[in-house]
């Protein structure tokens, strides 16, 4: 990604920072960072902001949250700076946390530098950045299900992440946190219904126990970065949420984004990933492919896609919430609490069967 890539804002698009009291704190930390250099923002992404930086005459991203009021536990530059700490060494698409500032005090919120790796970004439903490929459809498919099944391989402890997170209850606690989190965010009667419906319902499953695992909890295409010359994973980002816990939820969040050409529309106006072009698997194939990379127990990854179209649908209706108080500006995000609460549809009709999705 050079600096004439889409992947980077213009000058005048990229959301300042105070550039000349993070020089100071930097220059503190025994890091030289000139202020007076080319600064761009990266496009992509809904919340963090992303800059490619020059720190110590090489490039870097500073990675931080949104203003505003952030839904508990969302953002957290602290937990992804640990993570990567010590993933960085085990897997080779991870890249390294160079400087975590947990301050507020230098550019109003925390923050961390990022190790910068060049790449291709598959952003949305545009094949474009791959159109060298004719097998890419395929390619992108067999990528994504192996690099997810190499994370859930790695033993946490003999990487120093035992402490990450609380896999005890992981499930439980994510069915209670997104429900309540809907009820903070469902203003209309008929999404607080939906949100009441989806919640009883994943109340009453029973699913199964399994080995936890490290989690990335966003595991998506456009949160890969990829070599244009054979499409291998060059650094896997945006792991403010990872944790340990339930792997299948993992595969659940990938598959909340995997629309299919008979899908509902909502599905297709997501418009995260292209898997609805020719050539890419379907979502049973996926899971069938992970399953047997991993040996993992798929019996009830059709409660898991619920539980996962519940915190999508949600996660929606937040970033419409934020729109509405100012904390964003961008008009996209207007359209998200529509977008949010027919998420919630499809999640509800997988519940009752109008769906078997």
């Amino acid at each position: 990604m050079s600096r004439s890539n889409p992947e980077l804002l213009s000058s005048a698009e990229t959301v300042p920072v105070d550039w000349d009291r993070l020089a100071g704190y930097l220059r503190s930390q025994g890091l030289a960072f000139d202020p007076a250099q080319s600064i761009r923002q990266f496009a992509g992404g809904f919340a963090n902001r992303n800059y490619l930086i020059i720190v110590d005459g090489r490039e870097t991203v500073l990675r931080r949250p949104p203003d505003g009021d952030l839904p508990p536990g969302a953002h957290d530059m602290s937990r992804e700076h640990h993570i990567l700490s010590r993933l960085t060494g085990t897997l080779s698409f991870v890249p390294k946390s160079l400087h975590l500032c947990e301050s507020r005090d230098v550019i109003g919120v925390p923050f961390q530098l990022i190790e910068y790796r060049a790449g291709i970004v598959v952003r949305g439903t545009d094949m474009s950045p791959v159109a060298t490929h004719p097998d890419a459809p395929a390619r992108l498919c067999e990528i994504l299900v192996t690099t997810l099944a190499s994370l859930h391989k790695v033993d946490a402890r003999s990487v120093g992440l035992e402490d990450l997170g609380k896999p005890e209850g992981f499930i439980a606690r994510a069915v209670a946190g997104w429900s309540k989190r809907g009820a903070l965010v469902a203003e209309a009667t008929q999404t607080q219904r939906l949100v009441n419906d989806i919640s009883d319902w994943l109340g009453r499953q029973h699913f199964h126990a399994r080995d936890a695992t490290i989690l990335h909890c966003d595991f998506k295409l456009d949160n890969l970065i990829l070599d244009p010359a054979d499409l291998s994973p060059v650094a896997l980002i945006d792991w403010d949420m990872g944790t340990r816990g339930d792997p299948l939820f993992d595969l659940a969040t990938l598959l909340s984004y995997w629309a299919e050409p008979g899908d509902p529309p909502a599905l297709h106006k997501l418009q995260q990933m292209p898997t609805a072009h020719a050539g890419f698997w379907s979502r049973a194939e996926v899971a069938t492919r992970y399953a047997a990379l991993t040996g993992c127990d798929l019996a009830d990854l059709p409660a898991m896609r619920v539980l996962a179209l519940l915190k999508l649908g949600v996660v929606f209706l937040q970033l419409h919430r934020q729109w509405l108080n100012g904390a964003v500006r961008n008009h996209r995000y207007a359209e998200f609490g529509k977008l949010g609460e027919d998420l919630l549809v499809i999640a509800h009709d997988l519940t009752t069967g109008k769906s078997n999705g």
